[in-house]
């Protein structure tokens, strides 16, 4: 049996929030879950967002904001410490939250593809342009997580951190379809032995890294080469041509987070519903019954700040209450 910082029977959330109260947030998902995580809020505008989150935890490449989104500047200015203090006082409050707290713990940045995606250069073309700046970015994030790790580790001693990266562009960079900055053309495609080394790198600042990725087409086997020991999908777009890596992946012993219902508002429906697509998925592969409580985390389908607070709080008690459906004899249901 492999092993996971988990216990069987496990939900989590995939990181954002509706809202602009942190401390509120952060009590929410350390009350309603048996795996925590730090909780994004991008309503509370520049800095907030995933990507100048991770941007502000670059070393030595500063960020702003200009009409056409982030770019890398040339020193730190108002919208970089605006992202600093947002995330300051994000750990501040967890470390208040989380006091005493022991188990699993799950935070998130922006994965190096998506990131140098969505970033401009100095002058000119997204970062994805330019190998070498694709390099330093690469580096950059390696050694801010590895510190931004560190810091989680002292403010909360007793956790077992679970790093969530997410690369939701990571599908378009691979086929090349990543606009330019004008937008009136297209990025060249990356290799995927390249991306699963870039990946590879920061996945390696972390003791157990999970991939996030909530589009369609999810790069598994990039995934896999880089280092991933779990991987964060939306069920409801998984697609019967992936089953054959889906299954390689579950007997290398690979967690799936698998997002089983809505980010906004809508009606929940009853547990055994919520946890069909884990069970039918286990069943059709063939795998043993009792891996599944095991391998498998529920969550929502993608972050939740397009949701109303209630049903934020809702849907990840949904997950929970779900998740032990897949340890209650999963034969039967």
């Amino acid at each position: 049996m492999h092993s996971y910082p988990w216990d069987q029977a496990t939900a989590t959330g995939v990181g954002s929030h509706p809202g602009e109260d942190h401390f509120e947030a952060l009590r929410t998902v350390f009350g309603e879950l048996p795996m925590p995580y730090l909780p994004e809020l991008p309503a509370r505008g520049v800095g907030a967002d995933m990507i100048g989150r991770t941007a502000s935890l670059l070393v030595e490449l500063p960020v702003e904001v200009q009409p056409s989104g982030w770019r890398i500047a040339d020193r730190p200015g108002r919208d970089h410490k605006r992202a600093r203090d947002h995330l300051r006082r994000d750990l501040d409050a967890l470390e208040e939250v989380a006091q005493g707290f022991t188990g699993p713990l799950k935070i998130q940045i922006c994965g190096p593809w998506t990131l140098v995606g969505a970033i401009e250069l100095r002058h000119g073309d997204k970062i994805l342009a330019d190998a070498g700046a694709v390099r330093d970015v690469t580096d950059s994030l390696t050694e801010g997580l590895a510190a931004h790790i560190a810091d989680v580790r002292k403010r909360v001693p007793g956790a077992s951190l679970v790093v969530q990266v997410d690369e939701p562009g990571l599908p378009g960079v691979l086929a090349g379809t990543v606009p330019t900055a004008s937008g009136f053309s297209r990025l060249a495609a990356i290799e995927g032995p390249l991306a699963a080394a870039r990946l590879g790198q920061v996945l390696s600042a972390a003791e157990f890294p999970i991939v996030h990725c909530c589009a369609p087409s999810v790069p598994f086997e990039v995934l896999r080469t880089a280092g991933a020991k779990g991987i964060s999908l939306d069920a409801a777009l998984m697609r019967r041509r992936d089953e054959d890596a889906l299954g390689a992946a579950i007997e290398a012993g690979t967690a799936f987070f698998l997002g089983v219902v809505p980010g906004t508002d809508s009606r929940l429906p009853d547990v055994g519903v919520v946890a069909k697509p884990a069970l039918e998925l286990w069943r059709r592969l063939g795998f043993p019954p009792e891996g599944l409580a095991h391998q498998v985390v529920l969550t929502p389908a993608c972050g939740l700040a397009g949701a109303s607070p209630a049903y934020a709080k809702a849907a990840l008690a949904k997950c929970r209450e779900s998740a032990r459906v897949l340890r209650e004899d999963p034969e039967e249901q």
